[in-house]
Parts: structure tokens; C-alpha cells; sequence
């Protein structure tokens, strides 16, 4: 059972809901010390006060401000515990919103919550249920680990979820990274969607999903114990010419997503590229518009229950 990182309340309106906040995930990745390789000694990182010239305890280090090149403002955990901020020591919901209006890019780490006793439990449920039953998530705001931070509260299974959000001020602009105008044309871009549709699935289940990275890791250390050679990555495969025509390396992608899946790798409906329209930027027709706007609205309905998943 993972300890708590955190204890507080949920406050839903006038109703508080004392819980504990645990990590939602583990890391199982092998990890390295640091070696001097001469002679294999461990390095280890020292904290060394500038003046004394020495090195100094945990005990003896705290918190400063520089707000000038010789002048540090000391700031005490006790300070820091009793300033006054509603969100101290709360989770304090703010709105609910619908899950698919908030732009993932936001979304951070996340933490299982956990009623803190038996009389959390029926407000901790009212909560939960509410939440399923409304298909929104709430947005709170809360501190944690020296900051004011937004979060969101979502259902997985039967606990509710805390995930620290970004400010707006924390995402940068990605509008100097866009690519330039460039010239699609239709066939193109049915292409591109015909290919999605071929490598769409319904889980994350499968050797795709695997952290084969960590497996391949092991090996290396093991065989290096053994006093093995570790082993090789294989030669990669001959590549065939450079596919410079958009259209041909999407049929090809296609053809290959369909062979991964045991089907018939024949490329039936890929659309024909049209020569005529080649190098043309076309507009959109109002018939796709139209299209758009009803799978918007689709796939909206679909993931309205979107919160409950991982």
C-alpha cells in the first residue's frame, strides 16, 4: 500500500470530505548510480556551506530568497504552513466541466484519493457518484509541494483521481513551431484518415505497448554479470527506395497496417491521386463541414463517460 504524500479535504461546497492523496503510478525503469570508471568508487552529490567550506546536515539547511547578489530573505516550513491560503490544506472544487473541453496538454501527474475514515466514506461515494452521473469532471485548487496548483478530479473505477493541471501561463504559445501554408489536396487527406482509420484500435493492450526498453536493459545487465557478451541490436533492414510521392508511402502505410492485423494488405478503397489537382490547395466543401460538425458531436456522446477511464 503506498503511503500518503498528502493529507487534507475536499471541499464541495459546504460539504468537506477528508481524504489522503496517494501516487496513482510507480515507476519499475532500471535505474544507475553514478561511477568514477577508473576504479568504479561511487559519486556522491555533497552539500558544502560557500563560507565555512564545509559539508552540512539536512538539519542545518532551509529555505532563502535572494532578492539581491549578497542578501538572502530566510523563509521558515513554519512560515510557509501558516500562510493564508484557503487551499492549504483543502482541495477546494471551483467548477465542473465537461471532460473533452479540457486540452490534454494541461493534464500532469496524477493521485488516488482516499477517504481518511469511515465517516469520509459517504460524502467521498456522494461525491463519486455524482460525478458518473453527470459525466463532467470537477476543476479544484489546492497546494502541494511548495505551490498553488489547479487540478482536476475524475473517476477511475470506484476512487476519484487528482490531477495537477497547468496554469494558462505555464503553456507556451505553439504558434512559431506550426509549419507554414502548405498544398493538400482531398485524395490526400482522405488518405491520411483512411490510414488512421486502419491503425485505430479499442485498448492499449498488445507487444506495442510494452516497455520493451527496460526488458532489453535487463538483459545487457544480466549477461555482463554472467560475464556474457551483452547482447547486439540486429542489423537493420535493407531499405527499399525513398518513397518521395505523398500518396504512395500512404498506401503503403496502409498496406502494411493492414498485414499487421493478418488482413489482406491489397489497397482497395485508398483514393486515387487526381493529377489534375495535384499541387492545388483545395478548400474544404460545405458537405465536409457538415460532416465534421455531426462526428464533433458524436464523439462527444461516445466519451461523455470519458472520465472513468485511465
Amino acid at each position: 500500500m503506498p503511503h500518503a504524500i498528502w493529507s487534507g479535504a475536499i471541499s464541495f461546497g459546504l460539504v468537506t470530505i477528508p481524504i489522503r492523496v496517494m501516487a496513482a503510478t510507480e515507476r519499475h525503469s532500471i535505474t544507475f548510480h553514478q561511477y568514477h570508471v577508473a576504479d568504479m568508487a561511487r559519486i556522491r552529490t555533497r552539500k558544502v556551506c560557500d563560507i565555512e567550506d564545509r559539508e552540512v546536515g539536512n538539519e542545518e539547511i532551509g529555505k532563502g530568497y535572494e532578492i539581491e547578489k549578497d542578501r538572502v530573505i530566510p523563509v521558515s516550513d513554519d512560515e510557509l504552513a501558516a500562510m493564508p491560503l484557503p487551499t492549504a490544506r483543502a482541495i477546494e472544487i471551483v467548477a465542473f466541466i465537461p471532460y473533452e473541453s479540457i486540452d490534454p496538454i494541461r493534464i500532469g501527474e496524477g493521485y488516488y484519493l482516499e477517504a481518511s475514515s469511515p465517516v469520509a466514506a459517504k460524502p467521498y461515494v456522494l461525491l463519486r457518484k455524482a460525478l458518473e452521473r453527470s459525466a463532467k469532471v470537477a476543476v479544484a485548487k489546492f497546494a502541494l509541494r511548495g505551490r498553488e496548483r489547479l487540478g482536476l478530479l475524475r473517476i477511475r473505477d470506484d476512487a476519484i483521481v487528482l490531477h495537477a493541471m497547468k496554469w494558462d501561463d505555464e503553456i507556451r504559445d505553439p504558434a512559431s513551431l506550426a509549419p507554414k501554408a502548405v498544398e493538400l489536396t482531398d485524395e490526400e487527406i482522405e488518405g491520411a484518415e483512411l490510414l488512421i482509420d486502419r491503425m485505430t484500435r479499442d485498448d492499449l493492450e498488445g507487444p506495442d505497448f510494452v516497455d520493451h526498453y527496460t526488458d532489453a536493459l535487463a538483459e545487457v545487465i544480466k549477461a555482463k554479470r554472467e560475464g556474457t557478451a551483452p547482447p547486439q541490436a540486429p542489423e537493420p533492414a535493407a531499405q527499399g527506395a525513398e518513397v518521395v510521392d505523398l500518396m504512395t508511402a500512404l498506401r503503403e502505410s496502409v498496406a502494411k497496417a493492414k498485414t499487421s492485423r493478418g488482413e489482406d494488405a491489397t489497397v482497395h478503397e485508398m483514393p486515387t491521386k487526381k493529377t489534375a489537382s495535384k499541387g492545388t490547395v483545395k478548400k474544404t466543401p460545405a458537405r465536409k463541414a457538415t460532416a465534421k460538425t455531426t462526428t464533433k458531436k458524436t464523439v462527444a456522446k461516445k466519451t461523455s463517460g470519458k472520465p472513468r477511464s485511465a
